[in-house]
C-alpha cells in the first residue's frame, strides 16, 4: 500500500496541474477569438503563439484529472 501522505501530496498536486490547465485552456479558448478581447489580444504576437498551444493543453488536462479523480476516489473514498 503506497503512503498516503505520499497520495494526498500527489493529489492536491494534479489539482493545481488541473487549474493551471483549466485556467489557460479558457485563456486560449477558440471562442474567445470572436468576443472584442480575443480580437484584441490577436494583435499581440506572444498571444497568438500561446493560442496555438491550445490543443497540447487539453492532452495535459484530461489525464490530470482522471488520474486526479482515480487517486482520490482510490484512496481517500468516494466523497458523502
Amino acid at each position: 500500500m503506497p503512503d498516503l501522505l505520499l497520495v494526498t501530496r500527489l493529489i492536491i498536486i494534479l489539482g493545481i496541474i488541473n487549474l493551471i490547465t483549466g485556467l489557460l485552456i479558457f485563456l486560449s479558448c477558440r471562442c474567445l477569438s470572436g468576443a472584442k478581447i480575443g480580437k484584441w489580444l490577436m494583435k499581440f504576437q506572444t498571444y497568438r503563439n500561446f493560442y496555438k498551444y491550445h490543443c497540447l493543453m487539453w492532452k495535459v488536462f484530461w489525464p490530470s484529472v482522471m488520474l486526479h479523480a482515480i487517486l482520490a476516489i482510490v484512496f481517500l473514498g468516494w466523497p458523502a
